[in-house]
């Protein structure tokens, strides 16, 4: 059965951050997620949700500089001591939110030698497998789209699996979003199918606004038909920006126990 986490970072945006666990819940969701809760003491955050009686799906790695437009730092040499200090807090914070998995953003193709990226990306994966798995986390790893993120390192889901057959850790698995794949490489439920077992958590939205997943390209009544016959038991992060209020846009979820 399809479970759909609230990204609250993109989600219920008409409350304050500590509110959104308790929005969320009231219209239904079991599960949360959002990109960085670093802003915020980990003990607030752990009383909201814990409030809320929700689960904290996944959140993303510090990132770098992400005002200055770093979109992680994992692919980047060079910077392996601070990735490895941004490995000890988050894990501070998934321990605390009771978080499974985090993601880890690759960073932006550079100056660099992609061999030498490439190297450093799979350097620091392991460092970060074997550090989160001491503590039974999952780490995974997202393929972004040129167009949201331009010069995005992780560009498909062929490069991520061939990164994660590489490092070869147990816990490291692949983040499919569903929005990005569609605008690198399509053939969504050819990629549900054959990727069954590689993924550990899904992410959608509407393409190409990626606003409600009700309008666009793509029918995702199919696809997450299609996800849940594959015996899919993970949770389906609903990473999209409402187009007219999060509460107003929630028709399209009523199916899965979601209301407005």
């Amino acid at each position: 059965m399809i479970k759909l986490a609230a990204n609250l970072t993109m989600m219920f945006n008409e409350v304050p951050f500590l509110e959104r666990f308790e929005a969320a819940s009231a219209c239904g969701f079991k599960g949360v997620e959002y990109l960085f809760p670093y802003e915020h003491p980990v003990e607030r955050i752990a009383s909201a949700r814990e409030a809320a009686g929700v689960h904290q799906a996944l959140f993303n790695l510090p990132p770098g500089d992400w005002s200055a437009g770093e979109r992680g730092i994992a692919a980047l040499p060079g910077r392996e001591e601070e990735f490895e200090r941004s490995i000890e807090l988050a894990l501070e914070y998934a321990l605390a939110l009771r978080t499974p998995r985090v993601h880890v953003m690759s960073g932006l193709i550079g100056d660099k030698d992609p061999t030498e990226m490439e190297r450093t990306y799979r350097r620091n994966l392991r460092v970060a497998a074997e550090r989160f798995g001491e503590r039974g986390i999952e780490i995974v790893i997202e393929p972004i789209n040129h167009r949201d993120i331009p010069r995005y390192y992780l560009q498909t889901t062929a490069q991520a699996c061939a990164t994660i057959d590489a490092v070869g850790s147990a816990n490291l698995k692949l983040q499919l979003d569903l929005y990005h794949c569609q605008i690198t490489e399509g053939d969504l439920v050819h990629h549900v199918r054959d990727l069954a077992g590689r993924y550990s958590h899904v992410q959608i939205a509407g393409n190409p606004d990626r606003n409600e997943p009700d309008r666009g390209e793509v029918d995702y009544a199919y696809v997450l038909q299609a996800l849940d016959a594959g015996g899919y038991d993970g949770w389906v992060g609903c990473e999209y920006r409402p187009r007219a209020g999060t509460r107003e846009g929630l028709v399209w979820a009523a199916p899965f126990g979601i209301s407005g």
